[in-house]
């Protein structure tokens, strides 16, 4: 077990080490900045990732808190549902009624991979090629669908 204060020393060295991976991608290298995430230019739509003992998460999170208003976008990215999953095999998780640790509800489109566990260093590596790949085919088949929604 961690402290309080080991386990967010961990956290900030799990994350800093993805920013210096992701300076390493030569896709990523002439962005201005790494990945779209908070940028979207869509009201209440965010890109996150989230590393947990389970597992590693590549996120579209739709957080309007007007729970009419946040049905129905999610209700738009259902239509494009074909063009969001064409960049991932094996499909997307789609969950309308996703409640975050804090106790908040958002609706969720993501990615995961199970079994990568961010206290274990030597499984980071395998962290971060997850989420930037799979973050690069969110982003791409976001950006093309985006113009038909709003």
């Amino acid at each position: 077990m961690y402290s309080k204060e080991e386990l967010k020393q961990l956290k900030t060295e799990f994350w800093e080490g993805f920013g210096t991976y992701c300076s390493q991608i030569p896709a990523l290298k002439r962005r201005k900045s790494k990945f779209m995430l908070y940028n979207t230019k869509m009201k209440g739509v965010e890109m996150k990732f989230d590393a947990l003992r389970t597992g590693v998460y590549v996120i579209l999170e739709i957080n309007l808190s007007n729970p009419t208003l946040r049905f129905e976008k999610y209700e738009l990215f259902e239509q494009y549902k074909s063009v969001l999953e064409k960049q991932f095999p094996g499909g997307l998780i789609w969950d309308f009624a996703f409640i975050r640790e804090c106790g908040t509800e958002v609706s969720r489109i993501y990615t995961q991979k199970l079994g990568l566990d961010f206290h274990r260093r030597i499984q980071w590596m395998e962290c971060y090629e997850f989420m930037s790949g799979e973050m690069l085919k969110l982003e791409k088949a976001f950006i093309k669908m985006k113009d038909a929604i709003e």
